[in-house]
């Protein structure tokens, strides 16, 4: 039974750091980062609609590999590329138009009946989608990235670590306390004994 609960805290611990050293890494990224967090040099996205569903779903993040070439790109490909208003948006191409110099790209949301309406140039794209999603953890991200989401995950691990290290401690100091007391019994019972 007390190698289980040894077990057992020991795994506690760990978890709780792991993720305020995780909730820390993102929070500390996206801030560093302008807005984004970055893992391995891809940007993790929040989806904010439905347009590339099934595939990707709303409230998933997705990780784009920004950089390169943007004239790379072939029909068949997931960009990210930058709208009017800085709004970022993934679609797949669904066409390469070459037009002098200047490389342009139809695309469509997979859930879309039409494409986009308007062309979008090869300087606007900001990443390739490399394929890696992970549902609805976008809208953790959202929320870690708001003034207030950033102040709440990092003071709240940091508060459940605090919190667990007192209970271990006051563990300790009644087992501590507890054996003090079974030794002095043992000594008194020696005692009467002589």
């Amino acid at each position: 039974m007390k190698r289980v609960a040894k077990w057992a805290s020991n795994l506690v611990t760990i978890v709780l750091f792991l993720i305020f050293v995780l909730v820390l890494f993102l929070v500390i990224s996206s801030k560093a980062s302008g807005g984004e967090p970055q893992i391995f040099g891809y940007q993790l996205k929040t989806v904010l609609s439905g347009s590339m569903e099934p595939g990707i779903k709303t409230g998933s993040i997705i990780a784009v590999k920004p950089g390169g070439d943007m004239t790379r790109f072939k029909e068949g490909d997931v960009i990210t590329f930058q709208e009017e208003g800085n709004i970022l948006i993934t679609h797949r191409v669904t066409e390469v138009i070459n037009n002098g110099n200047q490389v342009m790209y139809r695309t469509k949301g997979d859930n879309n009946n039409a494409e986009d309406l308007n062309p979008v140039l090869s300087n606007n794209v900001v990443a390739e989608y490399n394929g890696f999603t992970v549902p609805y953890i976008g809208y953790f991200i959202d929320f870690a990235k708001s003034k207030n989401g950033s102040v709440l995950l990092l003071i709240l691990p940091g508060v459940l670590l605090l919190g667990y290290a007192f209970y271990t401690i006051w563990q300790t100091l009644r087992l501590i306390e507890n054996k003090g007391s079974t030794t002095i019994a043992a000594d008194e019972s020696i005692d009467v004994k002589q």
